[in-house]
């Protein structure tokens, strides 16, 4: 009996401890804080009660149902987990201040050439208005603040990957048209950032840009648009030709469109010169002075034009793209340089293909530049990036299959010796392993890409189509740069002309440079060197990062633009996508 009596007594107790213990799922509002979290927060919840954590089921299932959150599900429940479901946007019940910075930059986004609707995704001020209303009924308002934190977490994520990432990104849509190598963005830590939770190199708590161009062209674009609200700029008449020194009743419309708009192209323009004793008024004023010529020799260096300051022909037509055009431009570049790696390294080389110019960087400032040729529009220079490795000297010309079956078929099977007059050879193998072939053992006339088991070659010299150097960064699309034996077309203001590798205007200097750090191959040396005739390989001491990128709008320090023509149509394309 006395057993019994102490087994009872036990069990009572037992189950007087287990009622005071609540069993809680994943989230819900009753689920225990941890020691740290209890003890920062339970002045302020002593009365309203404990912060509730977030729903791991609810916030999957409203990820999903919002077509604008659903991509960004995986970053996140990544943020959510690692913050062990705590809400975001709420200490003590209470917003942040980062809410508002998120409204007050979202609303914003057309500065940024974003559409301010694209993140209207929730109306959160008024969910925030619903949340005052229930703030003594605490499981109506801890439901009403896991909502409003999705709410804010999707809208940021959805923000921030537009901003930082793009809204067109060509990784995500599959588009090979661009293979720079990725901005790789954890949105998850992103939001961390933002919020003060943890610090990075980078300022997305300020939401600042990751490259100093994107905010030159942000000003660009700022001063475009204060223009176009002012009326934009006018067009001149059709086959207008103006010379210095020349009336005509369309430098009034030339004047205003440099010197007079709001917001012009040409900073700190000069004004029209006074009418000289006697002379009418009119006369002076549409008369194409000196200081209108300098604005218009300025607006042809920003185009990218031959500065003769005369009006004409490219130049009018440059003076006549629309204002909306424009602005249109400033923004599809920005979107480009979303897409670049969040930062460059210290030292790389970058070639913009529509501004037909070799960028040579070093320790993040520019050490020289030089003019390039680069793909017709048949033979595109492709956008991609990769590591230069080799320096050749002398280098041999592989002869592509196509200019063997359509220009020397024939006269090969004539002649297989004509080969010789175009300093060229047939060999078996490649590299030092390469043997001579003779020409007359081939079968010129039945000779297909297939059976074509040898290559023909341009040897080392002056008629070499690669000139004196070529540079090597191995890649899958076969490009390189090189010298020309054509150095008559860097004259030219369009320089599209190869079949897809770039030409360099100064290969000799850029060769010097590369290989500053190894003594033995001074300028003199690699001189000698080419003399030779002897192809030669130099090693790089380090891989140099290459990026062939594709700009037609850039801005300097003062926010003043440069346009250029859109040679490929990867405007074109890219507006059908993010415009629509």
């Amino acid at each position: 009996m006395t057993f019994l009596l102490r087994f009872t007594s036990l069990l009572w107790l037992l189950l007087a401890a287990l009622g005071s213990i609540t069993l809680v799922s994943c989230g819900s509002d009753s689920q225990k804080q941890t020691a740290g979290q209890a003890t920062a927060d339970s002045s302020a919840t002593s009365a309203a009660g404990a912060q509730p954590l977030m729903d791991s089921t609810q916030l999957i299932n409203a990820f999903r149902a919002e077509p604008a959150f659903k991509a960004q599900l995986l970053p996140a429940r990544r943020f959510y987990r690692e913050r062990k479901f705590q809400l975001a946007w709420f200490k003590n019940h209470q917003p942040v201040a980062q809410v508002k910075s998120l409204q007050d930059i979202t609303a914003k986004a057309a500065d940024e050439g974003l559409d301010a609707k694209d993140y209207q995704i929730k109306n959160i001020s008024q969910m925030l208005a619903e949340l005052e209303k229930v703030r003594d009924d605490s499981v109506r308002r801890n439901a009403l603040e896991r909502q409003v934190d999705i709410a804010l977490s999707g809208t940021y994520m959805k923000w921030a990957n537009d901003y930082y990432r793009g809204v067109a990104n060509p990784r995500d849509k599959k588009d090979t048209s661009w293979q720079v190598k990725p901005n790789k963005i954890k949105l998850n830590k992103v939001l961390a950032t933002f919020l003060g939770e943890r610090k990075s190199r980078y300022n997305y708590y300020e939401f600042a840009p990751l490259h100093p161009e994107y905010d030159q062209l942000k000003k660009a674009l700022a001063t475009y648009r204060a223009q176009e609200r002012a009326g934009g700029w006018p067009t001149l008449p059709a086959n207008t030709v103006i010379k210095p020194g020349q009336y005509s009743p369309a430098v009034a419309a030339l004047r205003k469109r440099l010197l007079d708009s709001q917001g012009g192209e040409v900073a700190s323009a000069p004004t029209a010169t006074a009418a000289k004793p006697g002379q009418p008024a009119d006369v002076a004023a549409l008369t194409y002075d000196l200081q209108l010529q300098e604005a218009v020799k300025q607006f042809q260096a920003d185009a990218g034009l031959k500065g003769d300051g005369i009006v004409r022909g490219e130049t009018l037509k440059q003076l006549n793209v629309p204002i909306g055009t424009r602005i249109d431009q400033l923004i599809l570049n920005m979107e480009r340089w979303r897409w670049l790696p969040k930062k460059f390294e210290p030292n790389y080389l970058l070639v913009n293909i529509p501004e037909y110019t070799l960028h040579v960087i070093e320790e993040n400032k520019e050490a020289f530049n030089m003019r390039v040729i680069v793909g017709k529009v048949l033979h595109e220079t492709p956008v991609f990036s990769d590591k230069m490795e080799y320096v050749v000297l002398s280098p041999y010309w592989n002869v592509p299959f196509s200019i063997i079956e359509n220009e020397l078929r024939d006269k090969l099977v004539a002649d297989p010796n004509y080969l010789d007059r175009l300093d060229m050879e047939v060999v078996k193998g490649s590299g030092r392993k390469a043997t001579v072939v003779d020409p007359s053992s081939v079968d010129w006339a039945n000779v297909t890409q297939e059976s074509f088991k040898y290559t023909l070659r341009r040897r080392p010299g002056p008629k070499n189509d690669l000139g004196d150097v070529k540079f090597i960064f191995p890649n899958s699309n076969d490009i390189y740069l090189h010298d020309t034996p054509h150095d008559e077309l860097f004259s030219q203001s369009s320089r599209s002309f190869s079949h897809g590798c770039v030409r360099l205007s100064e290969p000799i200097k850029l060769a010097t440079y590369l290989l500053r750090n190894r003594p033995e191959w001074d300028k003199q040396t690699i001189l000698d060197s080419i003399a030779t005739r002897r192809e030669k390989y130099v090693t790089l001491k380090e891989k140099l990062p290459v990026y062939l990128v594709y700009f037609t709008a850039w801005a300097d320090a003062s926010g003043r633009p440069h346009f250029r023509d859109d040679i490929y149509g990867l405007d074109k394309k890219l507006a059908r996508e993010y415009f629509d």
